[in-house]
């Protein structure tokens, strides 16, 4: 069995999707100190939420998912992380390789099907260097170096090191030696990669490492190399089924999310804009929540599928921080509170209305969503866009969809809404 440790929602079911591609069974379980896991699909999969945690709190999440996972008998362990390195990067590399005592790990963090490349361990999204991409202005991780072993020496102790794209192209036997080296004098080595070609390449290469670190795109090759067993689905057992609309909730300010609402409303879905500027004071926080969930429900009980966003108009976002500011909240706390209020908003939709089929957009808000909700994994099932799956809820007899706020096409919200309808309606 594989085991993988991941720092958010979306990323860990990104993640399964890659093996879940590969005719693997997957889950995908929400972290918690007295959980409960079985040896019962070919990849596990444990989400610590912790890209946004403190970095001890961070740290601590993924020693004790590792050593659950190492309890199970793992024959491979992943570090799953943000494919720009956002997040409590070195923290949780140590945390792994701590608790399985192990001296050597390789990380991988190109994925190319979503323009990220690494040449020279300098990272690029979509041509541009990552201190010039859009997650420069991250509100929370800003991303102000292209140098992936700058970045991560920033955040360990333990020596990091990197080899060329030269060496991986010369195919898995030249670089399975350059590691061999690598592994006498570094702790971690991270590899160029630029195409999914050179990724099969390096999955090739390192399938018998026990530690791999970095973005999903391996995933997605390494079960070729692997001599596991390639399990059913849970298909045959699903028991879905809803009256209500679908419900889309949108907590992401990304340039692609924005983009994915906008066409989901161009195509007929109704909007309801939760006021992020009243989220501050009580009795306003009540009010608020009271006129987005009553809008909503009643729109879901009449079959249309209904959007509800966070406002993601500049001057609102603006005003929103300011407002945040004079109680003396930081970003990130701003940004949790609102993420709580559209969890608040979407428990009492689904409690009201007995809704199956949900769609979230944002890594935290899906984890804050998830949380509220009681779901503590779930399965995945099929593959909607790359890297964006739909999945069977742990916790809640439900359908859902978790999406990176920075994945996905324009049109993903929506293809996502008319999927879950088509897999609830004929299996």
């Amino acid at each position: 069995m594989i085991g993988v440790v991941a720092d958010d929602t979306t990323g860990a079911n990104d993640i399964g999707l890659m093996f879940r591609n590969n005719q693997c069974s997957v889950k995908v379980m929400t972290f918690s100190e007295d959980m409960q896991l079985e040896r019962d699909t070919d990849v596990l999969i444990i989400d610590t939420d912790s890209r946004l945690d403190p970095p001890e709190l961070s740290y601590d999440k993924v020693f004790k998912a590792t050593k659950m996972l190492e309890r199970l008998g793992c024959s491979l362990y992943f570090k799953k992380t943000c494919s720009v390195f956002r997040g409590n990067i070195g923290k949780e590399f140590d945390a792994m390789m701590d608790a399985l005592q192990e001296n050597f790990a390789v990380i991988i963090l190109a994925f190319p099907k979503y323009g990220r490349q690494t040449v020279n361990g300098i990272h690029t999204v979509y041509g541009k260097l990552l201190e010039e991409s859009n997650f420069a202005k991250d509100p929370v991780h800003p991303m102000t170096q292209s140098n992936l072993v700058s970045i991560l020496q920033g955040q360990t102790e333990r020596k990091v090191s990197q080899i060329d794209l030269d060496i991986v192209r010369q195919g898995p036997g030249a670089l399975r030696q350059a590691l061999h080296k690598k592994s006498k004098i570094a702790n971690y080595c991270i590899i160029d990669s630029v195409d999914q070609n050179d990724i099969k390449i390096v999955a090739e290469a390192v399938h018998t490492y026990r530690v791999l670190c970095g973005s999903s795109a391996i995933a997605e090759e390494l079960p070729k190399f692997l001599p596991i067993k390639k399990s059913g689905t849970v298909f045959d057992s699903l028991q879905i089924n809803d009256q209500n609309g679908v419900l889309v909730i949108s907590g992401s300010l990304t340039p692609q999310t924005k983009a994915q609402t906008a066409y989901l409303v161009s195509r007929g879905t109704s909007k309801v804009v939760l006021d992020s500027r009243k989220i501050f004071q009580d009795m306003e926080y009540t009010e608020e929540l009271g006129r987005v969930t009553r809008t909503a429900e009643q729109l879901l009980k009449d079959g249309k599928d209904v959007l509800v966003m966070a406002a993601n108009g500049e001057d609102v976002i603006g005003e929103t921080k300011e407002l945040g500011k004079k109680m003396s909240m930081d970003l990130l706390t701003i940004s949790k509170r609102v993420s709580a209020a559209l969890a608040e908003i979407t428990e009492k939709l689904v409690t009201g209305t007995e809704l199956k089929r949900l769609v979230v957009a944002g890594g935290d808000t899906s984890g804050t969503v998830c949380r509220k909700l009681g779901i503590k994994g779930n399965y995945i099932l099929r593959e909607i866009e790359i890297g964006l799956p739909s999945g069977l809820a742990i916790g809640r007899n439900m359908l859902i969809v978790l999406k990176s706020g920075s994945f996905g096409k324009e049109d993903f919200l929506f293809k996502a809404v008319q999927h879950l309808k088509l897999v609830s309606s004929n299996k």
